[in-house]
Parts: structure tokens; C-alpha cells; sequence
């Protein structure tokens, strides 16, 4: 342990560190990049593998470029923006192709051209900022790389747009002049401790929910009047955290404003509440969902479960090619926004229901009669072993499945494929989030 080796970095791995070998043996690197020779410390020695760090770039790679943030690479929010965009792509298509190889058992999977994404920066719809005390008063940030316990002040965020970077700082600047006190984890003192600002990208809304410890410390009054210099801001939001848990999605007190903002995806309207799910990335969300209708080929005679269905989102933009859309996801709050959206954009051949996936199929069948197409769009751990049965005995002749993790998805169609008679028909990635180890895929399966 703790030994210096220098490695030439090959590849990147999932998950986004670099991959080097040493006499055969894997060696992964955090901060590596493909075509590096690198000083690396050893951090953990495993049968199969070791773990480092590189502490040195002795040679850089071809790939490698100057990151425009100046709180690169301190940060944990980007892993990447040293690495060239278009090896971005290449790394995230070959890991996707892997995955379906390795643990798919597929030699040859139909994988289409990865999408690369529009705008490489400034993409992001949603941000979620902790407070940190430093010695100018709160300040807003993220979390440093690998760290839970410090935030990182930022001052320009490269992923949100100007108006995020803006609100944030006019946050803290308010924070600072009513003399308040950043949260500490460590020690549980302190009052601030989250900020969250969503965009309605399409549209021009924007939502601003603060989260806090007990108590209420700070005048509503003035803090609306700060956030209401800015026209996009729709709807301000206030959360109380008495847990030492770090989360933000909680009950919220409305301060001022609308009680959600609208987005626009495929030419169909979204509310948005702070704690409603929807696709971070407003441009690629909509390229997302276009290949999911294109893989649907939908006649509109059909059918479709939309199982995880969020807010609504897929199951509405393939509701005007169905026959019937029948949604379910365990949030109930998702749902609410679900059957608000189906409203909202006068669809009326929707229906949508809370429930635990693998427990609301059978009952699901029941009521909406055998599915000519099954959409799913699960959470990172895949198919849950209960959900994947009960979607496998369904038997629907077509199937879309929408993952943000190759590795769980590669596994739930090895299942499909070996137990439940489907055939990986076709796959296509799409980068929505550039400078981050993410990726997405859409998946269609087919049943003879």
C-alpha cells in the first residue's frame, strides 16, 4: 500500500477511472485518463485488482485539454473536463458495448451511434448547492471529490446557465447580510444547509427551494424580495431538515409564487414541483424520448405500461401514438404531477397509479388487459429481482427499456433474454451528462 508506481493508462472504466496494467494485472486509476503515463499511489490492493491515485501527470495523453472551471478538479461534480469531449463519447459508446458483452453475454449486440450531446456545458435544469461556513460568512457549493464532510464554495458553476450562477450568489450574499449560519454536518450547529434551484429551460421559469435546519431564523419577506429580482423566478420554496440526513427532498412551504413551474419537452407541458423527478438534461431529455418513441413504433391500436413513469414524461409523449398509456411509479407525488401533466396537455387516454412496480403489475394486468409494449425506466440498481419477473411473465411482444447504467442493464437483458425468450433488438447510448462517468441508454427487446 501507499506504493508509487508509474502506469501508462489505457481506457476508462465505468464509473470513470482509468485502466492500466501492470505484468497483466488491473490497475484502476482515479484522475487518469487514456493515453497518460502517470506517478500513481496505490490506495487498496484487491485478488483481482489494485486501486490509485495519480499524483503525477508524467507524459499527458493525446486527449487531454485545459478545464475551463476554476474549481476543477477540487470539485466532485465533473470527472472529465480535462478530457477531450469527443473521447468523452467514445469511452462512454465502448463502455455500453462492453457491458452488453461482459455481462450481457451478447458478442455482437445491435448497438447504434452513441448521441453526443448538444451543449457540453450549461446544460443542467436542476442544481442541489450546500451551504459551508467560510470566513465571510455562508457560502454556497458542492461537496469536494470524494469528500462528504467539505463543500467547496463555487463561484461559477460551468453546468447551470447564468441565471443559476446568479441566483446562487445572490442567495449567499443574502445569507451573509442577515449574519446566518451554515449548517455543520460534523457538529449539527448551524441553520443553512441546502439550496436547490430548478429551470424550466424551454420556458424561462425558474424554482428556488432552501433547506434548513429547525426553526424558523430568517424573514420570509426578505428573502422573496431578494429572489424576486429576478422575473424567471415563478415559485419560492421553503424546507426544514431536523435530520442529520443530507436530503433535500422534503415537504416544502410555499413562500411566494406558483406552487410548481412548467417545462416543455416535445412540444408537451410539464409541472414541476421541488421534488418531482425529471431528466436533468431539458435538450437530451427530449432527444432521449424520441428514440424511445422511434423504438416504440407505435400505431396507435397499442397498449403500453409505462412502469417508473415519473411525472409522466415518456408515457405522454407516446399517449398521442397509443391506444392507451397505463403508468405507475412508487412516488406518489410524481403521480400527482403525472395525472396534472395528463391534464394539462388535454390527454385523456392516460391513466396513472402509485405503487411498487413488482407489486402493482398483476393488479395493473387486471385492469388494463395484456400490453403490446412495455416502457421501463428504472432507478440505477435496474429491475428490481420481483419487478424483472413479473415484466418477464408478462410477456408483452415488445419491450423499451430506458437505463442510466449499462452494467444493470446488460444484467436484466442477460434474464430476459436466457429465461424469458426476448432478443435485444436494438440499443443506442445518449450522453446527457458530459464531464461525468453517466450515461443513458435506450434498449428495445422483442418477443416472437
Amino acid at each position: 500500500m501507499d506504493e508509487e508506481l508509474e502506469l501508462e493508462v489505457d481506457s476508462l472504466a465505468y464509473g470513470g477511472n482509468g485502466v492500466a496494467r501492470l505484468d497483466g494485472f488491473v490497475v484502476f486509476v482515479r484522475r487518469g485518463l487514456p493515453g497518460d503515463t502517470v506517478k500513481a499511489r496505490v490506495t487498496k490492493v484487491k485478488r483481482n485488482h489494485a486501486e490509485a491515485l495519480a499524483t503525477e501527470i508524467v507524459r499527458p495523453g493525446p486527449q487531454r485539454v485545459d478545464a475551463p472551471c476554476a474549481h476543477y478538479p477540487t470539485c466532485g461534480g465533473c470527472r472529465f473536463q480535462d478530457l477531450a469531449y469527443d473521447a468523452q463519447v467514445a469511452a462512454k459508446e465502448a463502455q455500453v458495448a462492453d457491458a452488453l458483452r461482459r455481462l450481457g453475454g451478447l458478442v455482437d449486440a445491435p448497438l447504434e451511434p452513441i448521441v453526443p450531446a448538444e451543449s457540453i456545458f450549461h446544460y443542467r435544469n436542476k442544481l442541489e448547492y450546500s451551504f459551508t461556513q467560510v470566513e465571510e460568512g455562508p457560502a454556497l457549493g458542492f461537496h469536494k471529490a470524494g469528500r462528504w464532510d467539505e463543500v467547496l464554495e463555487i463561484e461559477r458553476c460551468w453546468l447551470t446557465t447564468d441565471l443559476g450562477n446568479a441566483i446562487r450568489n445572490a442567495v449567499r450574499d443574502w445569507a451573509r447580510e442577515e449574519g446566518l449560519q451554515a449548517y455543520d454536518q460534523g457538529t449539527g450547529e448551524g441553520y443553512l444547509r441546502h439550496l436547490v434551484v430548478r429551470e424550466g429551460r424551454n420556458t424561462g421559469q425558474a424554482l428556488v427551494q432552501l433547506v434548513t435546519a429547525r426553526g424558523e431564523r430568517f424573514e420570509r419577506g426578505y428573502f422573496v424580495e431578494v429572489l424576486r429580482r429576478f422575473p424567471e423566478v415563478r415559485s419560492i420554496h421553503w424546507a426544514v431538515n431536523d435530520t442529520p440526513a443530507e436530503v433535500t427532498n422534503l415537504p416544502t412551504i410555499l413562500l411566494w409564487g406558483e406552487d410548481a413551474i412548467e417545462e416543455e419537452l416535445n412540444g408537451l407541458r410539464f409541472r414541476i414541483r421541488p421534488n418531482a423527478f425529471l431528466q436533468t438534461n431539458t435538450q437530451m431529455a427530449e432527444r432521449l424520448y424520441g428514440i424511445a418513441l422511434e423504438y416504440a413504433a407505435l400505431t396507435g391500436t397499442e397498449t403500453v405500461y409505462d412502469l417508473y413513469c415519473g411525472t409522466g414524461t415518456i408515457g405522454l409523449s407516446m399517449a398521442r401514438n397509443a391506444l392507451t398509456v397505463w403508468g405507475v411509479d412508487i412516488s406518489e407525488e410524481s403521480i400527482a404531477c403525472a395525472i396534472e401533466n395528463a391534464e394539462l396537455n388535454e390527454i385523456g387516454n392516460t391513466a396513472f397509479f402509485a405503487g411498487n412496480v413488482g407489486q402493482a403489475l398483476e393488479e395493473l394486468h387486471e385492469r388494463a388487459g395484456d400490453p403490446h409494449l412495455v416502457v421501463v425506466d428504472p432507478p440505477r440498481a435496474g429491475l428490481a429481482g420481483k419487478a424483472l419477473r413479473r415484466l418477464g411473465r408478462l410477456g408483452a411482444p415488445r419491450v423499451v427499456y430506458v437505463s442510466c447504467n449499462p452494467t444493470t442493464l446488460a444484467s436484466d437483458v442477460k434474464v430476459l433474454a436466457g429465461e424469458w425468450g426476448y432478443r435485444l433488438e436494438r440499443a443506442r447510448p445518449v450522453d446527457m451528462f458530459p464531464h461525468t462517468p453517466h450515461i443513458e441508454t435506450v434498449a428495445l427487446l422483442t418477443r416472437s
